[in-house]
């Protein structure tokens, strides 16, 4: 029988129903609490997910029983909440980013290694079956040797659909910061680290009609670039090409392929768990879909924080973990500072590239 690891939720908003589904596909979490600065809202998510406690998030921090910190708060108070939940003496698993700078990340990391405390950080969706059925793909040598890639994330913008858009255009958010994550996340764990970076990065609206409900009319001050274009150098020697975009109304880009020696791999949305997955070597004439190898190709926003739990319970690493996501911000934080300073960016920061997961459904009793 799975030992449960206790789980409390701190900040209930719309993110927070997909994770507190989580426990239907992953019988090691057990969600104990859910707590916002809104009252009725956390009251209001425990209820119909049958949570069984609402409260506030001191309340909650200061709970004996709670095993990990599940932080869906804004990105501006990421690291903050994360280092209340390490000083309180439990893990932190917080959506993205880790933080809206490096000094934050750094401490935050700082501060759980001194006291021996996880810290973990979507996305998870490279976990999904999509995703890692391009890793086995890249690991057994079915491109060759990856020499180049491309991501691609381009769009309007939340404000026409979002109830509350207005931290998307603040230091911190912005297409770098709110989708970066996901696309770098899944070239660092199919091509590894990157060693350097350089970039160009624009506001093109520096104001943003709100479209959606409930705040229709409200006019929104743009705070960070929208529009970030940054060339990667990998570790391993390959150089990615990325294009981040909240000023673009429509394009026919791919969301991310891979270049190797002997052929192109089509990586899926990296927003997504699922497929669709091609492959073109240098044989063939056509695409040829690759049927996924691997599990979870449903939405499994959660599977992240299980493998954690269970990372808790062997003594390994787990998967998404606070290095690989501070790697993520230092990137993101490097394509401005290259824009700014006008040169390309040495990055300090390193990580291991993930362990790939089994194929098929995975075991994690095996997975040590």
């Amino acid at each position: 029988m799975t030992k449960k690891t206790n789980v409390g939720v701190i900040g209930c908003g719309q993110i927070s129903s997909i994770y507190l589904e989580a426990p239907s596909k992953f019988d090691i979490l057990n969600f104990t609490a859910c707590a916002d600065i809104d009252m009725d809202r956390a009251r209001a998510q425990a209820q119909r997910y049958n949570v069984p406690k609402a409260c506030t998030p001191e309340e909650l921090l200061a709970d004996p029983e709670i095993d990990i910190v599940l932080n869906l708060t804004i990105p501006k108070v990421h690291a903050e909440i994360g280092m209340a939940a390490i000083e309180a003496g439990k893990a932190t698993y917080s959506e993205k980013p880790l933080a809206i700078n490096r000094q934050q990340g750094r401490s935050l990391l700082e501060v759980g290694k001194g006291q021996n405390r996880r810290v973990g950080c979507a996305p998870d969706t490279f976990l999904g079956g999509g995703i890692q059925t391009c890793i086995q793909l890249i690991n057994d040598g079915a491109i060759g040797e990856p020499i180049g890639a491309t991501a691609f994330m381009l769009g309007h913008g939340p404000e026409s659909w979002h109830a509350d858009p207005s931290f998307f255009y603040q230091p911190g958010a912005g297409p770098m910061f709110d989708m970066g994550p996901y696309y770098l996340t899944a070239l660092i764990a199919m091509l590894g680290p990157v060693r350097r970076v350089t970039g160009s990065a624009r506001i093109t609206f520096p104001e943003r009609m709100i479209t959606s409900q409930p705040r229709h009319g409200t006019k929104i001050q743009v705070n960070t670039p929208t529009h970030i274009a940054g060339v990667m150098d990998f570790a391993s020697g390959a150089v990615g090409s990325i294009i981040m975009s909240f000023d673009v109304w429509s394009h026919q880009l791919p969301r991310i392929e891979i270049y190797g020696t002997e052929g192109t791999l089509v990586v899926p949305d990296p927003n997504t768990f699922g497929g669709p997955v091609y492959v073109r070597t240098a044989q063939e004439k056509e695409w040829r879909e690759v049927p996924l190898t691997h599990a979870y190709s449903e939405n499994s926003r959660g599977i992240g924080l299980a493998d954690m739990a269970h990372a808790i319970n062997s003594g390994r690493v787990h998967r998404a973990n606070g290095d690989l996501a501070y790697h993520v911000l230092d990137i993101m934080e490097a394509f401005h500072d290259a824009s700014d300073q006008n040169k390309h960016i040495e990055l300090t920061s390193m990580c291991e590239r993930p362990a790939p997961l089994n194929p098929g459904k995975h075991d994690w009793s095996e997975d040590r």
